[in-house]
């Protein structure tokens, strides 16, 4: 019964505390790779690879089927230098169980340095689907794979196949410029297999070039993006009049999700009273900050906004407004107020302009004036938003 006790509270011990979890337990195979696996990583302690070497190996005594041990062993020889040898034992490793991680790592590694890059994507494969959490530990190889086309190939067909990492890659593809190339190649050639690029992902890599500020490229991929359907939704101003088939996609309407106010799209035949558009119902709540937004792309020019809207006893303690905002450089380009009141398909328009080399590309974002959320100034009522447009104009 001592017996078991011991063993009991090892187990108990044996991932915060592994030595001491030995102690009770000489054999608790877990705690000495725990254990072992400390010391090989502790900065501050380098550790005498001999003993450890010593000590991983006269575990398998006791336990020869353990893949985790000859990954341990492996990695003492790698470090030692003797990298021939801990390949062995790596590929030993994933024989006795193919889902071996650390074994898995090294393996990846060296198989992207021997230029095998095909295999190297079979192992990342492997590893991802038992370890989905771990996308990190390979990511940083992913820019060598995609550089050559062997690699590229096997990702592509990896992904067409529903690779369970396939959304943390593209999130992983967008921080810098040369992976936002792999990932937009990624997606026309994903066009046409039988995984199409979803939604999020176009949204992913758009978002992506607009941190990069490659205005252009995320334009030109959400055009490229749109379907036969939503062509027929195209303008300066996409969706002008609020069709309820919002992709989310940085240059389709954006709504966020705000308390005090209710936004939903309708068309003309399922709306109330026949009035298709986009309705926002205040709730008599405060409201700052935005509520629907997008982006658009606006070359130098001149040119007129204006809205056809109808208010069902709307108060606005502070300014409600649709605002152009250059995105970069930051800064106001032009404004119109939403009235106050009851009124029926008012018609409100504000002309402006860009200059050239000014703002290579726009926010357009309705807005409330508030700067806190003061209970003295509530929104109440219901604006509804038949059509909003931007139209080229002569100087």
């Amino acid at each position: 019964m001592l017996v078991a006790s011991s063993i009991g509270l090892s187990r108990l011990l044996e991932t915060e505390t592994p030595a001491a979890s030995l102690v009770l337990d000489p054999l608790n195979a877990d705690a000495l790779i725990a254990e072992i696996s400390q010391k090989l990583n502790d900065p501050n302690d380098p550790p005498d690879l001999n003993i450890l070497a010593e000590r991983a190996t006269n575990a398998l005594r006791y336990d020869i089927g353990d893949a985790r041990l000859y990954s341990l062993i492996g990695e003492i020889k790698y470090r030692q230098g003797d990298k021939a040898g801990a390949y062995a034992l790596f590929d030993h490793a994933q024989e006795l169980s193919q889902t071996e991680f650390h074994a898995l790592q090294r393996s990846i590694a060296h198989s992207v340095e021997r230029g095998d890059l095909s295999k190297a994507v079979g192992k990342i494969n492997t590893l991802l689907r038992r370890w989905p959490d771990q996308f990190s530990a390979v990511a940083g190889g992913l820019p060598i794979i995609l550089s050559s086309q062997d690699g590229y190939t096997a990702v592509l067909t990896a992904i067409g196949a529903e690779a369970p990492w396939r959304k943390s890659l593209f999130s992983s593809l967008t921080q810098d410029p040369q992976g936002l190339a792999f990932a937009n190649r990624l997606l026309l050639d994903l066009e046409e297999s039988s995984a199409p690029p979803t939604a999020n992902e176009l949204s992913a890599v758009i978002n992506g070039y607009i941190s990069q500020k490659e205005y252009d490229a995320a334009y030109r991929l959400f055009l490229f993006s749109l379907s036969d359907e939503e062509r027929k939704l195209g303008g300066y101003v996409f969706n002008s009049t609020f069709e309820p088939v919002s992709s989310g996609k940085p240059f389709d309407w954006q709504v966020r999700d705000q308390s005090g106010l209710e936004v939903t799209f309708a068309t003309a035949h399922d709306a109330v009273e026949g009035e298709g558009g986009a309705t926002v119902r205040f709730l008599n709540t405060p409201v700052k900050n935005a509520a629907l937004q997008q982006f658009v792309e606006l070359p130098p020019g001149f040119y007129r906004i204006s809205l056809t809207a109808s208010g069902r006893n709307l108060k606005l303690p502070k300014e409600l407004f649709w605002a152009i905002r250059c995105v970069n450089p930051a800064g106001e380009i032009a404004r119109f107020n939403i009235p106050e009141g009851t009124y029926n398909r008012q018609n409100l328009r504000q002309e402006f302009s860009i200059g050239p080399g000014v703002c290579p590309m726009q926010l357009l974002r309705l807005e409330t004036a508030a700067i806190a959320e003061s209970w003295r100034f509530r929104y109440l009522g219901t604006l509804l938003m038949h059509k909003l447009m931007i139209e080229r104009i002569s100087s």
